[in-house]
């Protein structure tokens, strides 16, 4: 029988908060890519804009999420979290469309790769409470 202790139950929902999460923000960027393909230059932009919106808020949101998880751990993940954040608001800040665009990928990113933030939750769902 596979028994839960209460932290891996919390690191458990908190992974699937973070997947939904991430669900939600690739969803706009879709919706982006749509609206750019269809013409639609400021759909385009207001769904690049809701991308960025959900991330810069995700350190904030994934709190409690965190909280029931121990210490070490909680405060790892939140500062993992506050730097995808820290990027979003700063595109945000800086109203860059493009910058919008190129969050959660990186200079070498190709299409089909995963982004990294799913690489970031899939980091911690193999390393568990020993995450880095």
């Amino acid at each position: 029988m596979d028994m839960q202790t209460p932290d891996d139950a919390s690191l458990a929902a908190a992974i699937a908060w973070l997947r939904a999460r991430h669900g939600d923000v690739m969803a706009a960027e879709r919706e982006a890519l749509a609206r750019m393909d269809a013409g639609d230059i400021p759909g385009y932009t207001a769904k690049m804009r809701a991308k960025a919106e959900s991330l810069a808020a995700l350190a904030k949101d994934a709190a409690p999420q965190l909280a029931s998880l121990p210490e070490p751990l909680r405060d790892r993940l939140a500062a993992a979290l506050k730097r995808f954040s820290q990027s979003a608001a700063m595109a945000l800040r800086l109203d860059s469309v493009f910058f919008m665009s190129a969050l959660l990928y990186p200079d070498e990113h190709k299409p089909g790769e995963p982004d990294n933030l799913a690489l970031f939750i899939d980091r911690l769902e193999s390393q568990g409470e020993n995450f880095a």
